[in-house]
């Protein structure tokens, strides 16, 4: 954005595709949202957890560290590709966004605890809003700093390059009840002090409903390899989104490189309504949700065959030369979230 000064030179936010030292999931437990669905909820999460441990160490927060354990043996998951801890408290599984989010600083990782206040104050968090710290002071997140940085952030809100540049939306950063005493300027100045942004791109359009998050950007519109954006499109006239994400897509073909090229985009399939058959409201599912880990891109899958075909494909499109996954995130979009949200990944500056 006009005004704002060049990166630091010292520190930034690596890009997802940056070589992975580990993934940090949050197993469900039954003592929360997902005690209805929790039998569903955990064999998606051997699911996940199997996939990961193909290309990286896992370290998985546990409620009964022992069952956890068990379970990532019944899913195939050797022991020595899984950390289990069983005493850091949390009080939901997504973990992207009350995780830590680490920079390199004067080439030394830090692992930046920012504040986490349930998504805007709708969910209690008072644990999870610990977890990074508890996991630093048990050695668990190994040769990395830790800074306390007094700002709510959440992983899933920003998208980075490694480069400099920052992706996010209006809706989550500039929202009233996270950071109220910073306005546009005041969160680009927060961006460019401890992620190291020089420049921050804004989405206003765009937002799925039954998102609890405010529009997280990792649920509609992903930074990939090459200026590349993995983004959303509704292809149906008819549902609710098809206005605002048509808005969102003519704000992609707005934005510009850092050289001022176009940015290469690639639409994803729109995933099929879903909606809770508790109380008929739309679950917010999206393909939008991938992980990169290691030269391979893991992509939720929803149990729609043609859909989730052509989802793969997009992500083949958007990230070529890296190996393309699915894995059945059916059961996580119950509870609003879905892979990315799910996993935060740790650089291997943290843990080789």
């Amino acid at each position: 954005m006009d005004g704002i000064p060049e990166m630091r030179p010292d520190v930034h936010l690596p890009a997802e595709w940056a070589p992975v030292g580990a993934v940090l999931i949050a197993w469900p437990h039954g003592h929360g949202d997902w005690a209805p669905y929790l039998a569903e909820a955990q064999a998606c999460y051997r699911g996940v957890a199997a996939a990961i441990a193909r290309h990286a160490q896992l370290l998985v927060l546990a409620d009964d560290a022992d069952d956890v354990r068990a379970q990532l043996r019944a899913a195939g998951v050797a022991d020595q590709r899984a950390t289990v801890v069983g005493d850091v408290p949390y009080d939901d599984t997504w973990i992207r966004d009350f995780g830590p989010i680490t920079v390199i600083r004067n080439g030394v990782p830090v692992c930046l605890d920012f504040g986490f206040n349930g998504w805007g104050l709708k969910f209690a968090a008072a644990e999870d809003n610990r977890a990074t710290r508890r996991l630093h002071a048990g050695g668990r997140l190994g040769r990395s700093g830790l800074e306390t940085v007094g700002v709510i952030l959440e992983g899933g809100s920003i998208e980075s390059d490694g480069a400099g540049t920052i992706l996010t939306t209006e809706a989550c950063l500039l929202s009233e009840n996270r950071n109220p005493h910073l306005d546009r300027a005041g969160v680009e100045a927060a961006l460019r002090r401890h992620l190291g942004a020089s420049r921050v791109l804004w989405l206003a359009s765009g937002h799925l409903a039954g998102d609890d998050t405010d529009a997280h950007v990792d649920t509609i519109a992903r930074l990939c390899p090459g200026d590349t954006i993995l983004y959303v499109r509704c292809d149906d006239p008819a549902d609710e989104h098809f206005a605002p994400f048509a808005r969102m897509e003519a704000e992609l073909q707005a934005l510009r490189t850092a050289t001022g090229q176009p940015y290469r985009l690639v639409p994803l399939p729109w995933a099929a309504p879903r909606f809770c058959p508790l109380d008929g409201h739309r679950i917010p599912a999206t393909y939008a949700n991938i992980l990169l880990v290691n030269g391979a891109v893991l992509v939720p899958t929803y149990r729609e065959p043609a859909r989730d075909a052509a989802a793969l494909r997009a992500v083949a499109e958007a990230c070529p030369g890296m190996a393309i996954e699915g894995v059945d995130c059916s059961a996580l979009i119950w509870q609003h979230g879905s892979l990315h949200c799910a996993t935060m990944q740790i650089p291997r500056e943290v843990i080789p």
